[in-house]
């Protein structure tokens, strides 16, 4: 049995180091070429030292690109704001499916469940004929208010909801706080886990996001980064340096946000309660 196991763990421990390999080798090859001049990029050789290291990629993207600095804020500004209100929205949707009893609750949630079997894909006309109709198409708006809300987290929030203790919203209510005083002060606070997840995969999605920002926004002065990381690539020459170079400063918010919030994310949507 003991050699079984051992057997086992070894297997799973190679299959690990094989998917981490394939994971991190391609993000290895960008760092290097992000320092590397664009004739030895493309010279068709595959190096992970650059043969002449070079800042110049780097100094290229924020001197002589006057736009990438907006780019930057706007990609930034845009995530910040999205996940605040996804994270304030969301949970107050899922805490009112999990624990209020109102009229059309089932109907509401059959919906919710409903649309998370549709496509994005579907919805892109609609939403651009919307965005048209309002006039936001080219403005912050359009980006953030119909990204404020997802039916997925509000599922996902609903369910953490389900199985938080009854007991300390009680207490709560014996203490002389409201619905809304215990949901801020007590219920939220300890949502912290679920909240962090919400977090990382709103923010990701959003600083990722190149669909949405190309069907919505048409000023340069407008683009996120994905948009404007396309501009260097031409008709006829992509400029691959600049394009790992401005790649670098896009994994550098993931890497922070994760970083941040990485112990509150292994923890998932579990809660003891313990406090």
């Amino acid at each position: 049995m003991d050699r079984r196991i051992g057997i086992g763990e070894i297997l799973l421990y190679l299959i690990l180091i094989g998917y981490a390999a394939v994971t991190i080798v391609p993000f290895l090859w960008a760092l290097s070429s992000s320092f590397k001049p664009l004739e030895e990029i493309v010279n068709g050789k595959i190096s992970f030292i650059p043969k002449v290291f070079t800042f110049d990629n780097y100094n290229m993207i924020f001197t002589q690109q006057p736009l990438f600095g907006r780019w930057l804020l706007n990609s930034l500004g845009i995530g910040i704001v999205t996940t605040a209100l996804n994270l304030l929205f969301n949970s107050m949707a899922g805490y009112a499916l999990a624990r209020l009893d109102f009229p059309g609750k089932k109907l509401l949630f059959v919906i919710i469940l409903g649309v998370l079997m549709i496509p994005a894909q579907v919805t892109m006309i609609p939403n651009f004929l919307i965005l048209k109709g309002f006039g936001w198409l080219d403005t912050y708006q359009g980006m953030i208010i119909p990204s404020m809300l997802s039916a997925t987290y509000i599922f996902m929030m609903r369910q953490f909801f389900i199985s938080f203790p009854k007991e300390l919203e009680e207490a709560a209510e014996i203490d002389g706080l409201g619905r809304f005083g215990a949901f801020f002060r007590i219920v939220l606070p300890l949502a912290r886990p679920a909240l962090a997840a919400q977090i990382i995969f709103v923010f990701m999605a959003s600083w990722n996001d190149f669909m949405k920002p190309l069907i919505v926004m048409s000023s340069p002065e407008m683009f996120t980064l994905p948009l404007g990381l396309n501009t260097f690539k031409g008709q006829y020459i992509s400029y691959w340096n600049y394009i790992m170079a401005a790649s670098m400063i896009c994994t550098l918010p993931i890497l922070v946000i994760y970083a941040f919030f990485n112990r509150y994310f292994i923890k998932g949507i579990t809660f003891t309660g313990g406090k």
